[in-house]
């Protein structure tokens, strides 16, 4: 469980960071209704991902909290070091969105950890 959950962690990382480097710009649209937008699909991917990850993992519900806290602490880590360069990672993009990119990271690991909790205590 320790590396499928350590393995899904970085690929989902590697995911974010290649969906931000190919479509950055289209993330961060000027305006309220993207940027609800941006943190709805957030929420809604971290929570399918925290409800079907014990599936994915291949877990059972009452260990899905700790599969998810091992998916997500990797991806967590990386995009807070990624969110520290913003400019560096992402130089097409403004630096000052850098707190938005870290607000939406923290918004769909959370989400994908309440729906780990969901599924763990639904068992």
């Amino acid at each position: 469980m320790i590396f499928r959950s350590l393995g899904l962690g970085f690929g989902i990382a590697v995911a974010i960071f290649a969906l931000f480097s190919l479509a950055g710009p289209g993330f961060f649209l000027e305006g309220r209704r993207p940027f609800q937008l941006n943190f709805t699909a957030g929420a809604v991917l971290g929570l399918l991902l925290g409800l079907t990850g014990r599936h994915v993992l291949r877990v059972p519900a009452k260990d899905a909290v700790r599969a998810m806290v091992l998916a997500a602490v990797p991806g967590m880590l990386i995009m807070a070091a990624v969110g520290s360069h913003f400019a560096v990672f992402f130089p097409e993009l403004n630096p000052a969105l850098d707190k938005v990119f870290g607000s939406l990271m923290l918004w769909f690991y959370g989400f994908a950890l309440v729906g780990a909790l969901w599924t763990a205590r639904r068992a």
